[in-house]
């Protein structure tokens, strides 16, 4: 499985940057996907910016109040970027809505991530990606979320406060209407969340009120709250979930903690929503928390921890 995040693109693209030629004078994204690597190449290259509609209406973003006005003029070659291509038929198109304009401008076109047998279909790509493959932006809307695990707060919703989690009428009120998070507009392969199992109703009512499909609601079987946190098995109930079916192709989880402990147990990919980073393998994942060379994304978070827990536990003088 190939993932790549947000940071994973712009580093991709830096460290790509010096395939292209410095003579572009516009960059056209492909909408929607295609226009956060178009806005990144315009920043590092310092070259405005637009996409396909814009474009062929002769339209260029503007850069702000203090910054530079653009217009067409003097606009001759184009860069029309994409963030992926598989089998073409995207770029396809937007040659076809292109053509009558290729008289007028040079176009140039380019994907960030290709597969292995389109190279040829763009004039620049900056990373071969084989399938199955998924990135950050779209897996929230991915098929392969109908062979998913996904926990519910932290990822569909937000986490309920100190207050809120008393295990009574507060709590079922934050049930009823936690803010939304990520909603996929697919169907959701399995829900696994340490809610208890008898505030299924709300849950339920809470799913449908905001749109959210899935084909199983998998809820931990204790009395109450007390039992949850002397049992403390959140991570070990997912990953049993999780590893009871070869079908399961991922798990969507919000703690790091969690995920990590989810992908040790079942040795199956863990995407934690918490950094957005795919956890393959959790014991090369423990080897690099000393260093966070490997992993920067966690020394960061280990010093927000640390810092936290500074603030929380202030030393004794």
């Amino acid at each position: 499985m190939n993932y790549r995040n947000i940071d994973d693109l712009n580093h991709c693209i830096l460290q790509h940057l010096s395939i292209l030629p410095r003579d572009f004078d516009l960059i056209v994204g492909v909408p929607r996907s295609g226009m956060f690597p178009a806005n990144l190449l315009a920043l590092y290259l310092n070259l405005p910016v637009t996409d396909i509609d814009s474009f062929r209406n002769g339209h260029i973003y503007q850069a702000g109040e203090r910054g530079k006005t653009f217009n067409m003029t003097g606009i001759r070659k184009v860069l029309v970027v994409d963030d992926s291509i598989s089998s073409g038929n995207a770029m396809n198109k937007c040659r076809i809505l292109l053509q009558d304009l290729k008289d007028s401008y040079e176009i140039k076109y380019c994907a960030i991530y290709s597969t292995p047998e389109n190279t040829k279909s763009v004039d620049y790509h900056f990373e071969i990606l084989s399938y199955p493959r998924f990135f950050q932006w779209n897996i929230m809307n991915h098929s392969i979320l109908q062979k998913t695990c996904m926990d519910i707060d932290g990822v569909l919703c937000a986490d309920p406060t100190p207050e809120e989690n008393d295990d009574g009428e507060k709590y079922r009120h934050f049930l009823l209407n936690a803010p939304p998070l990520f909603i996929p507009k697919v169907t959701i392969g399995t829900l696994v969340t340490s809610r208890l199992e008898k505030y299924r109703p709300e849950t339920e009512a809470w799913l449908q009120k905001n749109h959210v499909k899935c084909n199983k609601l998998v809820m931990l079987d204790l009395p109450d709250m007390a039992a949850r946190q002397r049992a403390n098995c959140h991570a070990s109930f997912k990953a049993q979930e999780y590893g009871s079916s070869t079908d399961y192709m991922l798990f969507v989880e919000s703690s790091m903690p969690q995920a990590i402990e989810i992908n040790r147990l079942t040795k199956k990919p863990v995407l934690c929503t918490e950094t957005f980073q795919m956890i393959y393998e959790s014991k090369s994942l423990y080897y690099n928390l000393k260093s966070g060379e490997t992993f920067p994304w966690l020394r960061r978070f280990l010093i927000r921890v640390r810092n936290r827990l500074r603030t929380s536990f202030p030393s004794q003088k």
